[in-house]
């Protein structure tokens, strides 16, 4: 046996990564990345040539399926001979579908994806791609990642999968119940990443503010957020933390008020709200009203004066008419908040939303996407014109670009400058 993995250690493959979609994904690659590092594959930028290539998919929208055949068309054209391994939301959700794109050689579905490296070695270009998924249901374990040496901002995945069926989502689908990690392991997780010189930990996870069950998705909370959170606060060596987004409903008065008084955990949330209508609000199913969205923001702008507060928001579900979309609008105008996701609804299979009516047109969906994205530029534009003059804290990036560097101060407003490498990683007292 150690003959055989000998020789296939001898024969090393280059191997070339692509994600598609959230920060989750992101630090599941990272994470897969490192496996297969550590089994003697040679990492290669995914514009080279390399033996395997990985596609680590989302499926949130109709634009991510598109692209990941795009994808798969371009290796096709470039390295015909190089294997093609599709793993991700969309590999579970359609994996007959993607076994079908032309030059796919194995699709890997939510249970099998962190058992890639054996899938791979034992993978040979053939006529028909292999699959490897399950039902979702059977897809029960929680897989801890996190990215490393890939960005300054580590994203540390602690919870996967959700519980609640908003009505235009595929995500519970495609990942299964809400599970997470327990604090002890996201501790050691959090003190490897300290070790490794790592200043900014994003926390992540599908439902991130429903974390406390355990991996089997089914067992009580022993351990919520706020545990989790206070915890990490405790812990020496990591400098900053962010909590990636987190449901209105599940946002505490007690967690808006711990990072109030944090001097690790910044000052932003990025919350979910996705209609300024409460008629859109119970049509997408979602576990809260317009108001409640208010006193969150009220409340985080009355401990954090300068906290960034981004917010996702989605145009053109069906029954969303002028007046609703006005309502929206006018709301986030109104709102204290300082960027927007903006997202255009896209039909998925399989979800009740499809069995809503009127559809809104294409190209009205494109414009009202369009008056939002203004929007968020002209909010991000007044947000940081609130603090032209203050000194804040920026960890600047590694990335240059045209010989300039960027970083983000504690409260998420994007700092570029000529590059200087003895800045980067560090933390810097910055006059806005």
């Amino acid at each position: 046996m150690f003959l055989i993995f000998a020789a296939l250690m001898a024969e090393a493959k280059t191997i070339a990564f692509h994600t598609l979609g959230c920060k989750l994904n992101f630090s599941e690659t990272s994470t897969l990345s490192r496996m297969l590092e550590n089994e003697g594959f040679e990492k290669k930028e995914f514009t080279d040539v390399a033996d395997v290539y990985v596609i680590n998919t989302c499926s949130v929208t109709d634009n991510a399926d598109k692209e990941c055949r795009q994808l798969v068309r371009r290796i096709q054209r470039k390295t015909p001979e190089s294997l093609v391994v599709i793993t991700g939301c969309y590999a579970q959700l359609k994996p007959k579908e993607i076994a079908e794109i032309p030059g796919v050689d194995l699709v890997l579905g939510a249970a099998e994806k962190f058992n890639i490296a054996q899938h791979i070695r034992e993978l040979s270009k053939g006529d028909s791609a292999k699959i490897s998924s399950c039902e979702i249901e059977e897809v029960t374990g929680f897989n801890a990642s996190f990215s490393i040496n890939d960005r300054t901002r580590t994203f540390l995945k602690v919870q996967d999968g959700c519980d609640y069926n908003c009505s235009f989502c595929t995500i519970p689908m495609a990942r299964g119940k809400s599970r997470s990690d327990n604090i002890a392991n996201v501790l050691r997780n959090a003190h490897e990443l300290a070790a490794a010189g790592v200043k900014e930990i994003v926390l992540t996870g599908v439902n991130l503010g429903d974390f406390g069950k355990g991996s089997d998705g089914n067992l009580k909370h022993e351990e919520n957020f706020f545990d989790l959170i206070k915890e990490l606060d405790k812990a020496e060596g990591i400098e900053r933390y962010r909590i990636s987004s987190i449901e209105p409903n599940l946002l505490t008065n007690e967690i808006i008020e711990f990072v109030a008084n944090s001097k690790k955990f910044m000052p932003h949330f990025h919350i979910p709200l996705q209609s300024g209508s409460n008629k859109i609000l119970g049509l997408m199913r979602r576990r809260y009203k317009r108001e409640l969205y208010t006193e969150r923001v009220k409340l985080i702008k009355t401990f954090m004066p300068h906290c960034a507060i981004g917010v996702d928001v989605i145009v053109g579900f069906p029954g969303e008419s002028d007046e609703d979309f006005k309502e929206t609008f006018d709301y986030l105008h109104s709102l204290d908040i300082s960027y927007l996701h903006v997202f255009t609804y896209s039909e998925r299979d399989n979800t009740h939303a499809l069995s809503i009516e009127p559809v809104v047109p294409i190209h009205v969906r494109n414009e009202r996407n369009k008056s939002l994205r203004n929007l968020s530029y002209m909010k991000m534009q007044y947000f940081t014109q609130q603090h032209t003059g203050e000194t804040r804290k920026v960890l600047f990036e590694g990335h240059a670009k045209n010989g300039v560097m960027e970083g983000y101060t504690d409260n998420y407003i994007k700092i570029s400058t000529p590059y200087q490498e003895e800045w980067v990683n560090e933390i810097i007292d910055w006059k806005i």
